[in-house]
């Protein structure tokens, strides 16, 4: 019989006829319940967000009801003796710091993706990357603790300079003038861009290793650079999933507590100059749980905990909507 015959054959072969599933002992009963147990996962992890969300609001009511939404994220002012509770110096601070962090972090970030992609030799690769995911691994106390007692002496006798050579520029002066205690917002987004980079570059490299090889030879043959290669090659073609790296070092650089705790101040006070104390809502969650005596007290603290997870969705919301609008404007150029 010929080929076609074959075929034809077994395609009006009933489904009864058919073989079982290779690899599958337990057939088809094995990929429902395996389907079921996914979507109760799904569901299950959906489910424990949500209630967290609704156990924290129900939490923190006492504060809402006292000082309202705008209220409370408007005021500066944080007393427990006069039970007065806001929380913009907590939400300021949260949002420099991981900027910094996000400034300083997703440049090295790309430099050692690229370097480990493109540019290290093959003996050094694995070495180079197991060292960055090995910061991944270290506690965050000991970064609060490297911080503390190693980075801060250090930084605080070069801040004189930066005082001098960027504190003097028009504009931006105002951010690099303070004096040169070592602790403050700068040094917080220093140690937070340290503490994002193994997760920013561990995507970045991953992403631009799966790059088909066509192109980068493509680019190489018509006398392209590294540079030109990894910027105009492999970030455009990579360009979603660094975005949710970078995202998710974002939400790991907004939530981090004792590292930020001990290098950031922890001073109420909003100040121009990164160079002075600050303090962010983790941090002063940390400093202040056990210190609260009144049931208002506690809930505002809870009730910074509840900003703090909104202000965590909202960078996720629009991580998703940069991602999709990347993506139909990449449809669209197709």
């Amino acid at each position: 019989m010929s080929e076609s015959g074959v075929v034809s054959r077994l395609e009006i072969r009933p489904m009864s006829e058919r073989p079982k599933s290779v690899g599958r002992p337990w057939g088809l009963p094995a990929d429902f319940l395996f389907h079921k147990m996914a979507v109760f996962a799904a569901f299950l992890v959906a489910g424990v967000l949500f209630a967290t969300v609704i156990a924290i609001a129900f939490d923190s009511r006492l504060s809402i009801h006292a000082f309202g939404i705008w209220k409370f994220l408007k005021s500066s002012e944080w007393n427990p003796v006069t039970q007065t509770f806001g929380a913009f110096p907590f939400i300021v601070g949260t949002l420099v710091s991981s900027t910094i962090a996000m400034v300083l972090g997703v440049p090295i970030s790309f430099g050692v993706a690229v370097f480990i992609a493109e540019i290290a030799p093959a003996w050094i690769k694995k070495p180079v990357a197991g060292a960055i995911e090995l910061l991944a691994a270290i506690p965050s106390i000991v970064y609060g603790l490297w911080g503390l007692l190693i980075f801060a002496p250090v930084f605080a006798k070069t801040e004189p300079w930066i005082n001098d050579k960027l504190g003097a520029i028009p504009g931006i002066g105002l951010l690099f003038q303070g004096p040169p205690m070592g602790i403050g917002m700068l040094t917080a987004g220093i140690v937070l861009a340290i503490m994002v980079l193994p997760y920013i570059s561990s995507i970045m490299r991953d992403v631009f290793l799966i790059v088909p090889s066509s192109l980068r030879e493509s680019a190489y043959a018509i006398g392209a650079t590294t540079w030109e290669v990894a910027w105009n090659i492999i970030l455009p073609y990579t360009r979603s999933a660094v975005i949710g790296g970078i995202f998710l070092g974002l939400g790991r650089a907004l939530g981090e507590t004792m590292a930020v705790t001990f290098v950031i101040g922890n001073s109420n006070v909003l100040s121009s100059s990164l160079l002075m104390p600050g303090v962010t809502i983790p941090s002063v969650l940390a400093n202040e749980f056990t210190e609260a005596t009144t049931k208002l007290y506690v809930s505002s603290l809870i009730y910074l905990g509840l900003i703090l997870i909104a202000v965590t969705l909202i960078v996720r919301f629009l991580a998703v909507l940069l991602i999709r609008r990347l993506g139909r404007r990449e449809g669209a150029k197709a």
